[in-house]
């Protein structure tokens, strides 16, 4: 009784989610506020909702239920309980929960502020995170569901099924097979959900940036509305990331605290975009530039959030931390593409309204160095971007399986990680609007020698 009810929860969640996105749309066209404030009130139940089946997830997990095919593959009798409560995100199907979860939080308490200012973003914020919570719940009840159970057909064959086949009698294994050996380590308890927070969190501020396109609000009020969602997003992230690099120098002897491994370039990827996002917006908002440039950087994110997730779960790459292969890979193919044309096709469409207010004054202002160290940050993406894609596209065209390892990542990235820091001494000097290289020159020249020393 206990798996149905929290299949049920998961399938009246995605309803209700569903039921938001066509609420919050019929509100906006109809300049309706009861549509409006019925598609909040959903995105705000789906929270306690997702918890509870969580919940009982968790609880199948803790008591050794091992007639559960999830529970078998990551639980084990031996595994002291704090594994136990963390194998909720130790397999496919259960870190789409937490997935879920996790958005579902971060939907949900956005909707809680105060939108008597920004009342016409609302329904388009809605829009976007209840789409994307809904993908994922969909991914959980039709692709990846954790609830299904061992049954021994007539035949003497074991399947995975919700409910009992014809004649199919239960399996009830007295022990599991257990998490992975390279799982049962500490930074278990915090590495994938900080990963997970970062990764859903920068699902805010898209939204906003969304909705200011769909409605036409071309001022700086969507980024102001996000900016603590965005410093919160790359937070998370950046610990999701040390936290991975620290369980990897002890737990898989790289010799070091990176070693460029498909699934960790995948978490970075997003963080370099939200990076150079959280440095451009900062113009955006003192000097009225940037505002195509900052769209296109919040829809790159998202996108690389999605990508990510999809490479680690469609058993694409050669990791030691990618899942197995899966049926999900190509339904997550079709929504990254979908949300970017989408997004773009948008961005486009409002592309004249996003205009500079003003125009650079010089190649050596504050500005324009904030640009230069975006564009190197965009650098270090396409290489690694790059480094990730060609072995998979290797092997598309070829049939030959082909990898990139990190002499190359190294060689790529080190001439534009050197000039990001340099620019992170020289910049600061930099003055708004005009600078010229003499007056650099004389600010730079001392700090440059002692530098040297």
């Amino acid at each position: 009784m206990l798996a149905q009810f929290g299949f049920g929860v998961f399938v009246i969640t995605f309803l209700l989610a569903l039921f938001s996105v066509v609420a919050a749309i019929l509100g906006y066209f109809t300049k309706s506020d009861r549509w409006v404030e019925a598609a909040r009130r959903a995105m705000q139940l789906t929270f306690p909702l997702i918890a509870l089946g969580a919940l009982t997830l968790i609880y199948l997990l803790v008591t050794g239920h091992y007639e559960f095919e999830y529970v078998y593959s990551v639980t084990s009798n031996d595994m002291p309980l704090y594994l136990k409560i963390t194998a909720l995100w130790g397999g496919q199907a259960g870190s789409l929960v937490l997935w879920s979860l996790l958005m579902s939080s971060f939907a949900s308490a956005v909707t809680l502020r105060n939108w008597e200012r920004d009342r016409e973003l609302l329904p388009w914020v809605i829009v976007v995170t209840s789409v994307t919570l809904a993908f994922f719940l969909a991914l959980t009840i039709f692709f990846e569901n954790p609830f299904t159970r061992w049954w021994q057909t007539l035949t003497g064959d074991y399947v995975q099924r919700m409910f009992a086949p014809t004649g199919a009698l239960p399996v009830i294994p007295p022990d599991g097979q257990g998490l992975n050996p390279l799982l049962r380590h500490p930074g278990m308890i915090l590495h994938p959900p900080m990963l997970y927070l970062g990764f859903v969190a920068f699902v805010i501020p898209y939204a906003f940036a969304i909705a200011a396109l769909v409605t036409g609000r071309s001022d700086d009020r969507w980024i102001r509305l996000t900016r603590r969602w965005t410093l919160v997003a790359w937070l998370f992230l950046s610990l999701g990331l040390v936290l991975g690099m620290r369980w990897a120098y002890d737990v898989l002897g790289w010799g070091g605290y990176w070693a460029w491994d498909p699934v960790e370039i995948a978490a970075l990827m997003p963080w370099l975009t939200g990076t150079a996002f959280l440095h451009s917006v900062m113009i955006q908002e003192k000097r009225g530039m940037f505002k195509q440039w900052n769209m296109l950087l919040i829809i790159l994110t998202y996108s690389l959030v999605i990508f990510g997730t999809f490479l680690t779960r469609s058993g694409v790459l050669s990791s030691v931390h990618a899942f197995s292969e899966s049926a999900i890979g190509p339904v997550f193919f079709v929504f990254i593409g979908l949300t970017f044309i989408t997004s773009v096709a948008l961005l486009i469409y409002r592309w004249g309204d996003l205009k500079a207010e003003i125009e650079m004054g010089s190649l050596v202002s504050r500005e324009a160095l904030f640009l230069l160290n975006n564009l190197l940050f965009m650098g270090v993406l396409i290489v690694c971007f790059w480094g990730v894609i060609f072995p998979l596209t290797w092997e598309l065209f070829t049939g030959q399986k082909e990898t990139v390892g990190p002499p190359f990542y190294q060689r790529a990235n080190a001439p534009l990680f050197g000039a990001l820091m340099a620019l992170m001494g020289i910049a600061p000097l930099s003055a708004w609007g005009r600078s010229t290289v003499k007056t650099m020159g004389r600010l730079v020249w001392k700090p440059s020698i002692l530098a040297m020393f």
